[in-house]
């Protein structure tokens, strides 16, 4: 697998894996009825330096890297990563999280912080804290979940 800057003409793959995931609304505190352009205004916002994980040429799961806050909050680095359905379950996020790591340090950010994991969202909470970090805080009840209601969210950090 190769994790490299995405370009322009990735965006039609990154699209197909960040839309459907927006749509659902079950983790990530965005609006569930964003069109295409506003889908891609999100995800490859100024911000936002934006990878995808790619393997025999297709791109399986895209990641942006920023920092978490600016003035005294800018050496802390925030990510979000988003894999294919197709590829969920075969260590796309974790290779993700870890080249984020990675690039973070590169950057000059001193740690990383999740602002809203959702709680129902077990999968991921596991991986972040297989890769170190922990739970900060709890949000309680602080996302509306479409199907299970309102849920915990949780800040995980990690120095790094």
């Amino acid at each position: 697998m190769i994790i490299r800057p995405a370009v322009e003409a990735d965006h039609a793959a990154v699209l197909a894996i960040v839309s459907p995931v927006l749509a659902a609304g079950e983790t990530y505190a965005v609006a569930t009825d964003l069109d295409a352009e506003g889908v891609a205004n999100y995800w490859f916002g100024p911000t936002h330096e934006v990878f995808v994980a790619e393997l025999d040429g297709v791109v399986l799961g895209t990641y942006y890297l920023m920092a978490n806050q600016q003035g005294g909050g800018a050496h802390v680095a925030n990510c979000g990563y988003m894999t294919s359905a197709a590829a969920q379950g075969k260590g796309i996020a974790r290779t993700m999280c870890e080249h984020s790591l990675v690039r973070a340090k590169e950057r000059g950010f001193r740690a990383m912080q999740f602002n809203h994991v959702v709680s129902t969202n077990a999968r991921a909470v596991a991986l972040w804290q297989k890769l170190g970090f922990a739970i900060v805080g709890t949000l309680p009840q602080a996302f509306k979940h479409p199907t299970q209601g309102y849920v915990d969210s949780y800040v995980m950090f990690r120095a790094l």
